[in-house]
């Protein structure tokens, strides 16, 4: 089983995959099962194949053993012909099995990606390959409000890279504050051209995944980069090359002089303790050269198949791709295969180290280390030069591959469309048609309409307690955070500026800090207001869910005027929802806001609701249904009228 033909039968599944591209999710689904059946049951007769070659070779030993000593009694040639006989086969069978347990490992890590692929499509939260924790941004105004970071987040559902960096280029992009229009649209270009290409994406995710398969967590490229930043390999200074080289000349010269009678033996034995004190001197030299040679070996052999990968493509002319990853083909002098691949010779020459005794007296006797020292600085020379620009084309390549992944797992989600400042005048500021939740199933997901019409609109939100009001919000926040990262978003349509998204949805109190809930919101409605009046680059795009709700309801009837009046007709839009149906008169007041809500049913005493966004204040309140169906008392002595009505208003 050779590679050229393991990675002949990766080109006919990925070629076959890349004729779904115009399937629906689940046509696509459907196909993606299929693949990981035939995986299946390839892996299953390959490991049943190295299991023969396995008990191949405890037969080849025992029945190798019986017949060689049978034929060495009888004949002797015949005998050592028999022990040739069985050697030979026991390392084929040996070669074999190496061979097949290789493929069934690559076949494993191939049904590893499939099986994520599926969990990704069908929100499978288990069998999602987990995020690495990050610290919460505490004062960043949508992290944890839109459940951007963390378990179950939008970055878990789209992170596919295997590296750490380019985990947090992800996660980076999706935080973005400050969106910029020509990043956002150049990263849109290269999504756009990622979603069809499924060979490229998923070998390049195979290779990553094949070659980070022994490290229990993402690949780490700070230590690498901290050793290039280190001022030199040991043993690099000039005189530590010219002794050793001066010293095995002398000593191979006395040899030669004593060899031919021309020199007393004492003279090659004063210059071997020579070159030997000299290998003890630089003893420590050594032990941090072979510890370097043994990372560099590790972390290239971890990088070599990807950079193999990403060198050897045939990219499109003149596509975005092909611009992108420029530095892995622009010089046929400094390849990464070229550079890696002398690196890891290096590395390996250099284990010659481990053993101290042996590399004791073979640097008595050659320039062994310092040779290899001086070829590890001329080549991390040549590293430095290249190498973090190749690491940093692949961290991009992963975030963006994680962005087209999504768009292609999901092909009724579309790329929305971004307005420049001078667009903005003539064309609503944002309008969304069938707007979904991305982290919502689809059979659970319900799409609403929504359009922003012009600046210091306020979009009013009432309705009953479950009926979709946080949701929409999130939906609304999930989507720009998608647009301003370049992804595709979950909607028909999306047309929208750019924005500072800022959202007060879920706030959380601090008891390190002293902080109540209220204070806590209070806090966070007071940064937004500061934020509008520094006058920020972007207008801002703001989402705030039961605003005041952590105080009583006079006051927060008063704090939810005074706040709606400071918001409206700055240059900010948004949406705010509340149970306050008293606020609702605001629409009369002020021509910016906005009424809509969303009604709940009672069907044969059990609430039901539709999720849809409608224009108008909400007519119907449940929280005393909701308090009668779960079985809670709602009336007391001479109250009966006063709730009666409360109910049917």
């Amino acid at each position: 089983m050779s590679l050229a033909y393991f990675l002949h039968i990766l080109q006919l599944l990925f070629l076959e995959q890349g004729h779904i591209v115009n399937m629906t999710k689940t046509e696509r689904l459907a196909t993606l099962k299929r693949q990981i059946e035939r995986l299946e049951s390839r892996a299953a007769r390959r490991d049943e194949r190295m299991r023969y070659y396995a008990n191949q070779q405890v037969v080849t030993l025992l029945l190798g053993f019986s017949i060689s000593v049978g034929g060495l009694l009888i004949f002797r040639p015949l005998g050592v012909l028999c022990i040739l006989a069985a050697i030979i086969y026991f390392i084929y069978c040996r070669r074999k099995q190496v061979a097949f347990s290789d493929s069934v490992l690559k076949y494993r890590h191939l049904l590893q990606f499939y099986e994520t692929q599926v969990a990704r499509a069908t929100l499978d939260w288990e069998h999602i390959p987990p995020v690495p924790p990050q610290r919460d941004q505490s004062d960043h105004p949508f992290e944890n409000d839109l459940d951007i970071s963390g378990e179950y987040s939008l970055h878990h559902l789209l992170n596919t890279a295997c590296s750490h960096e380019g985990t947090l280029h992800l996660r980076k992009w999706l935080l973005n504050r400050e969106p910029d229009l020509k990043t956002i649209q150049q990263r849109q270009t290269l999504v756009k051209e990622l979603i069809p290409q499924t060979s490229f994406r998923n070998k390049l995710a195979f290779h990553s995944l094949y070659t980070t398969r022994y490290m229990q967590e993402l690949f780490d490229a700070r230590k690498l980069l901290l050793w290039l930043a280190q001022d030199e390999i040991p043993l690099p200074a000039r005189y530590k090359m010219i002794v050793p080289c001066v010293l095995t000349s002398i000593l191979l010269i006395t040899l030669l002089l004593y060899v031919f009678g021309m020199l007393p033996v004492i003279a090659p034995i004063l210059s071997a303790l020579v070159s030997l004190s000299w290998s003890l001197f630089t003893l420590r030299d050594r032990l941090t050269l072979f510890e370097d040679a043994v990372f560099i070996r590790q972390s290239f052999e971890q990088l070599g198949d990807i950079f193999g990968f990403l060198e050897r493509y045939s990219y499109r002319e003149g596509s975005q791709l092909q611009q992108l990853c420029q530095p892995f083909t622009v010089s046929k002098e400094h390849k990464p295969s070229h550079l890696l691949n002398h690196l890891r010779r290096l590395a390996q020459m250099a284990t010659f180290s481990r053993d101290q005794v042996g590399a004791l007296f073979l640097n008595a006797f050659l320039p062994w280390d310092a040779y290899i020292a001086n070829q590890l600085a001329h080549s991390k020379r040549e590293a430095v030069e290249y190498l973090p620009q190749w690491l940093a084309v692949w961290f991009e390549l992963e975030a963006l591959c994680s962005l087209a992944n999504f768009g292609y797992l999901n092909p009724e989600y579309t790329l929305p469309e971004l307005l420049s400042e001078e667009e903005t005048g003539e064309e609503p500021l944002l309008q969304g048609s069938e707007l979904g939740h991305p982290l919502l199933d689809d059979a659970e997901k319900v799409t609403n309409d929504v359009t922003f019409a012009s600046m210091g609109n306020v979009m009013l939100i009432t309705g009953s307690n479950m009926a979709g009001k946080s949701t929409f919000l999130r939906t609304m926040g999930l989507n720009l955070c998608l647009a301003y990262a370049g992804a595709p978003v979950n909607a028909r349509m999306l047309r929208t500026s750019l924005f500072e998204v800022y959202c007060c949805i879920r706030v959380v109190d601090s008891v390190t800090d002293g902080y109540s809930y209220f204070y806590a919101e209070v806090r966070r409605l007071r940064q937004l207001l500061s934020r509008l009046e520094s006058k920020p680059r972007l207008p801002l795009f703001f989402l705030i869910d039961e605003i005041f709700k952590g105080t009583n309801n006079r006051e927060r009837l008063i704090g939810s005027h005074a706040y709606i009046y400071a918001l409206a007709g700055q240059r900010c839009v948004g949406a705010i929802s509340t149970h306050d149906l008293e606020l609702v008169s605001l629409e009369e007041e002020l021509p910016q806001i906005g009424n809509y809500h969303f009604r709940e049913h009672v069907i044969h005493g059990k609430m039901s609701f539709d999720y849809r966004l409608r224009s108008g204040s909400c007519p119907t309140t449940n929280a005393l249904k909701i308090m009668r169906i779960e079985g809670l008392p709602i009336n007391w002595p001479g109250s009966s009228h006063t709730l009666a009505q409360l109910e049917e208003g």
